[in-house]
């Protein structure tokens, strides 16, 4: 392709041009906290690596992007660029089902959609504030990290005077992802991160849904525990990949 040429069509947009025709396109999409993630489309590896060049050379670091770990051809490409790993997550699939959870008494557990507003946001805040004091606020899924806050995404476990627990979660035509199960530090070792999971994977199998699946950063122990005590078994892996 001696007569590739790299084009940028508009602020974080390139085409590759081979006499006029798109060979391949790259694209930098900002993701709710601020980060830009990259992704290429080219078959040719001489055309990734151009269009890779030209946005390393363009955008303000750091830079990332994300690969399914079974990808190789794709995270060889990204590393030869210059990215490296960053972190790992392990996707899980459990089966739905269940009868739901029995709370203890004084627990009530809110479906998804039906948690007020102002009692969720003060939740939310406390548990951010707690991850961001331990393993970092960054270290979470994408997908929980969205803006603005929105109640018809989070099922909720309350106690009468606070909500004390939450899942995030999206509701897909053949499985409900969980993007985040969180309990607030003071009420935890007290069964509410299974029974809000009890509760998802029931609601799941009543809307004729099979399956659950989640993803889970490889040094949650806890989560991990959570969701294979459940029966819930890894299915694949995806990395994060970053260029400082």
């Amino acid at each position: 392709m001696n007569t590739l040429v790299i084009t940028r069509v508009a602020e974080r947009q390139w085409h590759a041009l081979d006499d006029d025709l798109v060979v391949g396109r790259g694209d930098a999409s900002p993701r709710p906290d601020g980060r830009l993630f990259l992704s290429v489309d080219a078959w040719h590896d001489d055309v990734f690596a151009r269009l890779a060049e030209a946005m390393l050379a363009a955008l303000p670091r750091p830079l990332y992007t994300v690969v399914d770990e079974a990808d190789l051809d794709l995270r060889t490409r990204w590393v030869q660029a210059g990215l490296t790993t960053r972190r790992r997550e392990w996707e899980y699939v459990m089966s739905s089902g269940g009868d739901g959870a029995v709370p203890r008494p004084g627990l009530t557990l809110l479906p998804i959609g039906t948690a007020e507003l102002d009692p969720l946001r003060h939740l939310d805040r406390t548990i951010r504030a707690e991850i961001e004091a331990t393993i970092g606020w960054d270290q979470m899924p994408a997908a929980v990290l969205s803006r603005p806050l929105d109640p018809t995404h989070y099922a909720v476990a309350a106690e009468p005077d606070a909500y004390v627990g939450l899942a995030r979660l999206t509701l897909l035509p053949r499985h409900t992802r969980i993007g985040l199960i969180a309990v607030r530090s003071d009420h935890r070792r007290r069964g509410i991160a299974q029974a809000l999971l009890a509760d998802i994977l029931a609601a799941t199998h009543a809307r004729g849904v099979p399956t659950v699946s989640a993803d889970v950063h490889e040094a949650n122990t806890a989560a991990i525990a959570l969701f294979e005590t459940a029966g819930a078994h890894r299915t694949g892996s995806n990395l994060e990949l970053v260029i400082h």
